[in-house]
Formats: structure tokens, sequence, C-alpha cells
């Protein structure tokens, strides 16, 4: 069974008692892995902003895109971190389609829900040699790195596509003893890159408020309550700040763009168009860049 059809006994250290992020993104996008209060809080959100869907279909859309591009630049290991719950086609799917049998994907997830459900979707459709799901703490980058280590599916010494996808504008629970919320920011990213190997690549996407159309601007202001109410504070940035996110590695071309700008060719054979004006209403800039080798 892949969805949460019955409710009546979630597994352990699932909180019912507010929305979680991570299962209302699967909402948004169609899937099952969710519960009645994820449910509600999304459905309060599309009635008030139907874009809100099609914002998370160019998000999802965008991640396909950035696996075809660099499976087929020869990438065989990509480490998505925040994955979230499998639905809308997970990148190992999408991976398998470019060179089949031959890339690694690892899942990172703090979602107990996402681990659970990536874990029993790789038992029916992966291969445990190739693919496995991880439950790890994002604001800890060298014990996320050690888990990796270990897990037998990633090699640490060779070139990794690092996936940061519709992640980094969440804030997580505060760690214990720091007396506040904390923002995944450009420190947490920061480690991630010095820990990436030269030939490897960083793909992520960002909420921004910068340069959107006015009539967004409230779909903006609402959801960054919305979500803190739910115990998410939403943090956007500029595309100045995005775009230092990289840090010194070499963006691909065409940069830091909207998510349904960003390599458009390679988009899926079936894909249907997205129910959004201008590229801006995707709210999410985007970029995918490269650790170059120094000689």
């Amino acid at each position: 069974m892949t969805g949460l059809e019955h409710e009546s006994f979630p597994p352990p250290g699932i909180d019912l008692s507010r929305p979680s992020v991570a299962r209302v993104y699967d909402y948004y996008l169609g899937g099952t892995a969710n519960w009645e209060i994820d449910r509600q809080f999304a459905e309060r959100m599309l009635r008030d902003y139907p874009t809100v869907r099609p914002i998370a279909q160019a998000n999802r859309r965008f991640l396909h895109r950035a696996v075809r591009h660099l499976v087929r630049a020869g990438i065989r290991q990509i480490v998505d971190l925040g994955s979230g719950v499998p639905t809308m086609g997970h990148a190992h799917e999408i991976a398998e389609q470019i060179a089949p049998g031959k890339v690694n994907v690892a899942y990172v997830d703090c979602e107990p829900v996402a681990v659970a459900h990536s874990t029993s979707l790789l038992r029916e459709q992966g291969d445990p040699a190739r693919h496995v799901a991880l439950h790890a703490d994002l604001r800890d980058p060298p014990r996320l790195w050690s888990l990796l280590a270990g897990s037998g599916v990633v090699d640490l010494d060779q070139p990794i596509a690092l996936l940061l996808i519709s992640v980094l504008h969440f804030g997580l629970p505060p760690a214990p003893g720091s007396g506040g919320g904390e923002d995944l920011g450009s420190s947490v990213v920061a480690a991630y890159r010095d820990l990436l190997v030269p030939g490897s690549y960083l793909a992520l996407s960002h909420v921004t408020d910068e340069g959107v159309p006015p009539h967004c601007e409230q779909l903006l202001a609402d959801a960054k309550e919305r979500y803190a109410e739910a115990g998410a504070d939403l943090v956007y940035r500029g595309r100045a700040e995005i775009t230092g996110l990289f840090g010194d590695f070499a963006l691909l071309e065409p940069g830091v763009t909207w998510t349904p700008l960003w390599h458009p060719e390679e988009a899926g054979p079936h894909e249907q168009p997205l129910l959004l004006g201008a590229a801006s209403e995707s709210l999410l800039l985007a970029g995918v860049a490269h650790k170059e080798r120094h000689i």
C-alpha cells in the first residue's frame, strides 16, 4: 500500500496535531501520502489561491528536467535532500528513463512519512543496491554525510548531483537550546558545497518575493502567515541571495531563472501545459551549478 487510506494508526513518530510541509506538498501534487489535517490546510490554500497547485507542479517538473539534464551529462549519483514523499515522479524514476540501471539515488528527509513512503516505494520499484531512503536532519551536514557514506549506495569520492528542491525557504524546528527558529541559510548550503567533490552539481529551487507579479504578493504574505501558524517558517530571498547560495560553483545556462524556464526542452513527453500565466507566477527561482575541477 502506497497511500494512507487506513488513517486510524499513523506510524510512530508522526505528529498529526499540525499539518506537515512534506505531506501538504504531496497533496498539491495529487499524492496520497497525507492525512486529513494536511488536506484541510492544503484545501484552504487552494480555495483562496488556486495557482498553488501549478506552482508546485512547475517546481516538481524542474526537478525532473534537472535530473534528465544531469544524467545526460554523465552524473551517476543523485542525493535528494528534503526529498519529501514519493509522488509525481521521484528522481530515481526519471533517472531510469535516461540511463536504466546506471544511476544511484539517495533520498534524505527529516519527515518520517517521507522516509517511510520512500522506503516502501524503493522496496517495490527500486534496487536496494542503488537506491536508499535515509532519515536525517539537513541542519547537521557532517552526520548526514556520514550516513550517506555508510549507505553502500553513494560513493562520496565520486561526483554527485545534490538536489535542494523547494527546501531552503522552509525553516526547521530549532535545535535544542537554540532559543528560536532556524533558517536553512547560506552557511548550511556552503557546508554541503564544501563536502561535494569536484565534478559534482548543485541544483536548487527557492521561493522569492522579488520580481513577482503584483497579484501574487498577497499569496506570498498569506502563505507565510499560514505556514507559520502550522509551525513552518517561510523565508523569501531575492535573486541575488538565491544566486549566492551557489557560491563559486559555475552556473549552467540559463543561470538562475523561474522554474518553467530552466531547460524547457528537457520536459517529459506527456506533460500537460501548466495553468500559469507569466513564468514569474511560478514564484520559485531555480538553477543548477557545477563544482569545477581546479587544475
